[in-house]
């Protein structure tokens, strides 16, 4: 009872008209038929007036929609006298923004439960015992207690021994992940069946889940630009629905045809389609670990006719491991590494922690810096124990070292240089390693009709072209500088065109693209801003997942409107040679609303992603290396 009450008070106008016709019900049956002809006229008349105030609005706002033909329909049926087709339109303009309202809210669940499922607090521990904290208060480093079941508040490390986690609303796994002490756990999984303990190594406003908290908020307030997908049928539809109850009106000689043919012209399910489809669409790329920011992005995403591809961390693996150490006299190899990973400890790029991870394992011991600057995808430079160390590009190093020289590479190597005090003091190799599905991930894109490739790279030519070779891409940019990538994009022809990069020094070209990806945790926290859509997870198979749902969705609101379009212009043929009374239109296209809601809420897409075959992980590739 308390839910048709509350649905009572969020639908008023719908309420409103029911209790209108009910009090015309009881009028009639009291025998007071003039009373219900005034009730219901003088109710629908008011409704239109209404709607017109709203419609001269939107005409101010240079916006042409259908709306003149739902309030000429409530007026011609009043002056014909058909007063009961009157009220019954009402109800379809009220009933249909109602269901629209519902449809949306349907189409909506996963993104609102992303949001509703924030946690608010966290346990830390504290003096032997737990105390219940706003999660905005946790620090990193605090030891925090999480109960089975719950969410965990802030990205960590385990440090109980093992438990497994829920991670389908981070990554889309369906399977509980099985975590053991020491393992990093992020934040918005679900705990298993046991209390464990954490230690954060991330705030509140810093972990995952807030940050895809935060782009989900952003999307589900978004206004789609082609949600009034149907406005621009709206000039033509409107012209020929005018037209034809002009013609039947002029042919029988009875005005009531007029109103007959209009009543059938009601534009709700033009109106409906393209707004429930494109929320089905988001919500469906939700589902999937795919954050779009708006319904306009997952047009362009089914335009879309060329794809750029950041290399390293995209492509490839982006976790690079030390192949070869080449110094130059007077330093030695361990000396080499040591002052090179003592200076990578203050950069951000991949290469940076392989670096420091291999020095590490030799037992090298890392030295502080006096001081530290990194030039963005360039390189570190650093003062070690008073020398200067500069690590990064041949272009960078040679700057600091002009007699620097480029050394051999074996393809699909990477060469990173180094300078000490001004002389050329060596070069490290490391390999990369290709995402598994790169490959399948490029041909289902070429399946989808994105059939232009490229890719964008600061790394030498030599491991470019390799990695090119081996993914069948046509066309490639090497050695290149944050401006040179926005460049390009901003050259190609063939678009709209989708930005692919892992969000860490990607941020000027993917604003630049027509649809920037950002991918995985470094993505969501980096590409709040520059990227249009969001692959929570590390797999690159998302960009393609991520074409396809724009596909469907922009199929299936057209295929929508066009049912709506095809229905309302059979009936209003009909109802043109007096064979559909306009109060039995009136009903009739209450069912063309229904269906086309129906039809426009596919685009959830329950159906299509169960007809897809999970993908089949193919064995890692060996290093690209020699």
């Amino acid at each position: 009872m308390s839910r048709v009450l509350r649905a009572a008070r969020r639908y008023w106008m719908v309420t409103l008209t029911l209790v209108v016709g009910l009090v015309g019900i009881v009028l009639a049956l009291a025998g007071a038929g003039a009373a219900v002809q005034w009730l219901f006229s003088v109710y629908a008349l008011a409704v239109a007036a209404w709607q017109a105030v709203d419609m001269v609005r939107a005409m101010l706002r240079r916006e042409f929609g259908l709306d003149i033909l739902a309030i000429t329909a409530i007026v011609a049926t009043v002056l014909v006298g058909e007063y009961v087709a009157a009220l019954i339109v009402v109800l379809m303009l009220t009933g249909g923004e109602a269901l629209e309202d519902y449809a949306n809210q349907r189409a909506k669940r996963e993104l609102d439960a992303l949001l509703t499922r924030a946690p608010q607090r966290a346990h830390r521990a504290e003096g032997g015992g737990y105390r219940d904290i706003p999660i905005d208060e946790v620090r990193v480093g605090d030891v925090l207690l999480v109960r089975p079941s719950e969410i965990l508040p802030v990205d960590g490390v385990l440090l109980s021994a093992r438990t497994a986690l829920d991670q389908s609303s981070i990554t889309g796994e369906s399977i509980p992940v099985e975590k053991s002490a020491g393992d990093a756990v992020l934040s918005g999984a679900v705990n298993g069946t046991q209390a464990v303990e954490i230690r954060a190594t991330q705030t509140a406003q810093a972990s995952q889940y807030q940050q895809i908290v935060a782009l989900v908020a952003e999307a589900a307030e978004s206004k789609a630009p082609v949600v009034r997908l149907a406005d621009r049928y709206a000039v033509p539809f409107t012209v020929f629905s005018l037209a034809l109850a002009a013609v039947a009106w002029w042919a029988s000689g009875e005005a009531v045809r007029f109103a007959e043919v209009l009543v059938l012209a009601t534009p709700c399910p033009l109106l409906i389609a393209a707004p429930v489809a494109f929320i089905g669409g988001m919500s469906r790329a939700a589902r999937n670990g795919i954050i779009v920011k708006s319904g306009g992005v997952l047009e362009q995403l089914a335009r879309a006719r060329t794809v750029v591809f950041d290399k390293t961390g995209t492509l490839t693996r982006g976790t690079p491991t030390l192949t070869g150490i080449r110094p130059e006299a007077p330093f030695d190899a361990d000396e080499l590494l040591t002052l090179v990973a003592s200076a990578e400890q203050y950069s951000s790029h991949v290469l940076a922690a392989s670096f420091i991870h291999a020095a590490q394992e030799r037992g090298l011991a890392l030295r502080e810096a006096d001081t530290a600057q990194e030039a963005a995808t360039n390189g570190v430079v650093a003062r070690i124990g008073g020398r200067e160390v500069a690590v990064g590009k041949f272009r960078f190093v040679a700057d600091h070292a002009p007699a620097a020289q480029r050394t051999e590479i074996a393809p699909g190597e990477l060469a990173v240089y180094v300078a000490v005090d001004g002389a050329f003091a060596g070069v490290l190799l490391a390999s990369d390693r290709l995402r598994p599905d790169a490959v399948d991930t490029l041909a289902r894109l070429s399946a989808l009709g994105v059939t232009n490739t490229m890719m964008l790279t600061g790394d030498a030519r030599e491991t470019a072209d390799h990695v090119a070779r081996e993914l069948g891409i046509t066309r490639v940019r090497a050695e290149c500088l944050p401006a040179d990538k926005v460049a390009e994009v901003s050259a190609i022809a063939e678009r709209p065109v989708i930005m692919v990069g892992d969000g860490v020094n990607d941020a000027p070209v993917l604003a630049a693209a027509d649809v920037g990806v950002a991918m995985g945790a470094k993505g969501a926290t980096a590409a709040s801003e520059s990227a249009d859509a969001v692959i929570l997870v590390d797999d690159i198979a998302g960009v393609a997942t991520a074409v396809r749902i724009g596909s469907d969705t922009v199929r299936i609101a057209l295929q929508s409107i066009w049912l709506g379009i095809a229905i309302s212009v059979v009936l209003m043929v009909i109802a043109a040679f007096g064979l559909i009374p306009a109060t039995a239109g009136a009903i009739i296209q209450e069912f063309v609303d229904l269906a086309t809601i129906l039809a426009a809420l596919r685009a959830i897409g329950g159906r299509l992603d169960a007809r897809e075959a999970p993908a089949v992980a193919r064995p890692e590739r060996a290093p690209l290396a020699g």
